[in-house]
């Protein structure tokens, strides 16, 4: 057998979450006070909790499919959908109204997330089902400050921005984004010096 990733092992947390030790305990930590370390009802978790928080990361960061999970955790298929079904909906984070301090950047992007629910998703790019997720992080904490509601994966960036909502997270601050957001941004900002002259 291959090498079987651990969120005991530092370097895996780093490289599939993104983040240093104390923020990573920090998240495992929200992850058990929602409920996550508690069993539910089947068999126990073959993972400890802090592994079943980093291949959620994983997954959400690579993009990577159940079958490539899997064996990368050392669990099959289904228990790697299993535990992102479980411990998914714990990482979400609650909205937050306030504004932004000074010298805050925030980044925003958008994410095709591959789904077979056709209710929601389209063909988009690569002809894959998917849904066109907006997502606007911290420059500074690089922690997320506000995700859109997922939209059909063929709508454009630009009109995504709008439509899922994360266009009013990002008040007050200035926004970086890639060439797509940096025109709607720009028509953003015109309009609102219109409004306040």
């Amino acid at each position: 057998m291959g090498v079987v990733v651990t969120a005991a092992e530092p370097q895996w947390v780093d490289l599939f979450a993104g983040l240093n030790g104390r923020q990573f305990r920090k998240l495992v930590g929200v992850v058990r006070c929602r409920g996550g370390g508690k069993p539910t009802g089947g068999r126990p978790w073959a993972l400890p909790l802090e592994s079943r928080v980093l291949l959620v990361a994983a997954y959400w960061r690579t993009n990577r499919t159940m079958r490539q999970l899997g064996p990368l955790f050392g669990i099959s298929k289904s228990a790697a959908d299993r535990v992102i079904d479980h411990i998914a909906p714990l990482l979400a984070l609650t909205p937050v109204r306030r504004r932004h301090p000074a010298g805050t950047v925030l980044i925003v992007d958008g994410t095709l997330v591959p789904t077979r629910d056709r209710s929601v998703a389209a063909s988009s790019k690569k002809y894959r089902y998917s849904t066109n997720h907006q997502v606007v992080t911290d420059a500074n904490t690089r922690l997320v400050v506000a995700a859109g509601c997922p939209l059909p994966g063929n709508r454009h960036d630009t009109r995504a921005y709008r439509e899922s909502g994360v266009d009013r997270a990002v008040k007050n601050a200035p926004v970086l984004g890639d060439g797509v957001h940096h025109a709607i941004l720009g028509v953003a900002r015109l309009h609102n010096l219109a409004l306040a002259g």
